[in-house]
């Protein structure tokens, strides 16, 4: 069911499942629609639930229709060290743009075609936690969080000015207990401090994937009626 606002886009669903399947069909369009206007296609997974939720990407068919081969996947190079992971990563992702593989927005931050978020219970996307600095970094691409306040406590994550870079973002959330979070940012209601979801931006279109549980706090006209 959408619900149309200025560059961003609800969509409700009743399942989890039925989420999983619209999610996939939405990065095969996206996947298909921009390597036939430029030649390739960039897209970012975050961790956490979301990683469920596009589990129809690896079944068929689609797993036919969006080949992605393994040199084109840029896990991070695991060391104890977070600070050193995130500094490795960034590096990776300079010589990405200095190749011309991925393009900078106008504010001089890698963009990407496509950045799939999902939300924890407090409003933390990536790993942008509320009352942690990271939130506020404008200067790094990547950044490493040492005190996380939910497992694991050490965790790097893009920074809001590369994730804003996007063309397009979807935020995915299906669980119950970030059904508040949903409601505070979707119907803008004040709180301090600001939710990290609230901060996400994308410089085409937002998508928000919700199922009936994400969705169940918001008004009764824009949440499907249960059958």
């Amino acid at each position: 069911m959408p619900v149309p606002r200025k560059k961003e886009q609800v969509v409700i669903y009743p399942t989890e499942d039925e989420v999983a399947l619209q999610l996939a069909t939405h990065v095969t369009y996206f996947s298909d629609k921009t390597i036939a206007e430029k030649g390739s296609f960039s897209v970012v997974l975050s961790g956490g639930t979301l990683i469920h939720s596009l589990r129809k990407l690896t079944e068929s068919p689609l797993k036919e229709t969006v080949p992605i081969p393994k040199t084109n996947i840029y896990p991070i190079h695991y060391t104890p060290s977070s600070e050193v992971v995130a500094k490795d990563y960034e590096l990776r992702l300079r010589k990405l743009v200095a190749e011309k593989v991925l393009p900078l927005s106008c504010t001089g931050f890698p963009q990407f075609d496509l950045i799939l978020l999902g939300v924890g219970p407090d409003g933390h996307v990536a790993s942008l936690f509320p009352n942690r600095p990271q939130r506020h970094d404008k200067i790094d691409w990547v950044t490493f969080i040492n005190d996380a306040p939910k497992p694991p406590p050490k965790r790097i994550t893009f920074t809001f000015p590369v994730i804003n870079s996007a063309k397009y973002i979807a935020m995915v959330v299906t669980d119950k207990a970030e059904a508040d979070a949903v409601y505070i940012t979707l119907e803008h209601k004040p709180h301090l401090p600001p939710l990290p979801c609230s901060e996400v931006k994308a410089q085409v279109n937002l998508s928000w994937f919700l199922n009936w549980d994400a969705a169940s706090k918001l008004p009764v006209t824009v949440t499907p009626t249960r059958k």
